[in-house]
């Protein structure tokens, strides 16, 4: 039996920004006029990971984060729906008629206004009004935009990402970009040789990555206590030829002392110190590293090694 009188959105939500949040707030508001329940239909992937593997962008969010990102927007249900072969051959009628109609019982449909669906991304908003005029329900396409009236989108951000800005991204996400991954065994130079231990995340392939370099960021425990952390991304060239190494994301936190190895942890960026560097002596390295912990305490507030 379908679900009566919802109001609905569509996407693959990536990152849930700022441009994302103006939408959901819209919906919110509209389904709360017309005594409708807001219901979030997104995807277990990013559909161009079927449709064109070879050029599937990273993504901003995990699964899990973005459900949670969806939630404290305030979305009342997030429909999460398997992206495979069989639905990237699905018609764009066909799919309204299944998800939105005899699922959802849409009363209302807002989406992106350059918001595409179906085989061949022949669905759009176009085709959605005129859908929603013979299955009964009314489609709103609304132009994503930040506080400041600019287009946001998440390819954008990803660029941001990509390039190393991730004071840029966070004011189009809202928040710092943020990665998370179990904390597994790395070289284990960083504490005898270095002096300075990380957590070493093992993050998902498809997951965004800032450009190689030291950041000042977060890493948040299991148990919610949040610490300031030197992050380093980089393929560790001092130790490594170059190309030789895969990428790692190393966090030194601050003003800690403890076992890290197994916990899921998640790794915020704030600010972009440095470029990842190669060193003349492991003495240099050091030396540069200290460096970067000033700055992080310098860049971060004391606060936020508080649980």
């Amino acid at each position: 039996m379908s679900a009566p009188g919802t109001a609905v959105t569509i996407g693959a939500y990536d990152g849930v920004h700022l441009g994302h949040r103006a939408l959901l707030a819209d919906l919110s508001a509209r389904a709360a006029a017309a005594g409708l329940s807001t219901v979030v239909v997104t995807f277990d992937r990013h559909p161009a990971s079927v449709v064109r593997p070879e050029s599937a962008p990273k993504q901003l969010t995990g699964l899990e984060q973005k459900l949670e990102l969806l939630a404290d927007a305030g979305i009342a249900r997030t429909v999460v729906i398997p992206f495979d072969e069989a639905r990237a051959n699905e018609s764009a009628e066909d799919f309204v008629r299944e998800v939105l109609v005899d699922q959802l019982g849409a009363r209302l449909v807002v989406v992106g206004e350059d918001f595409h669906f179906g085989h061949g991304r022949k669905g759009n908003v176009g085709l959605l009004r005129e859908l929603g005029a013979e299955h009964g329900f009314e489609v709103v396409g609304v132009h994503l935009t930040g506080d400041d009236t600019e287009a946001v989108s998440s390819t954008r951000i990803r660029s941001l990402i990509a390039g190393g800005d991730v004071e840029g991204a966070a004011r189009l996400l809202g928040r710092p970009h943020e990665v998370r991954g179990s904390v597994v065994r790395g070289d284990g130079r960083g504490g005898p040789e270095l002096g300075f231990p990380t957590a070493n995340l093992a993050v998902p392939d498809d997951i965004a990555l800032p450009a190689d370099g030291v950041y000042a960021g977060h890493y948040r425990r299991p148990d919610g206590s949040v610490h300031r952390a030197a992050v380093n991304v980089g393929r560790r060239p001092t130790f490594y030829e170059a190309g030789t190494a895969p990428v790692l994301v190393e966090a030194y936190l601050l003003h800690f002392d403890g076992d890290l190895y197994g916990e899921p942890a998640r790794v915020s960026f704030a600010h972009r110190l440095r470029d990842e560097q190669r060193f003349d002596s492991v003495d240099d390295l050091v030396a540069q590293m200290r460096k970067d912990v000033v700055a992080t305490e310098r860049l971060l507030p004391a606060s936020a090694d508080l649980p």
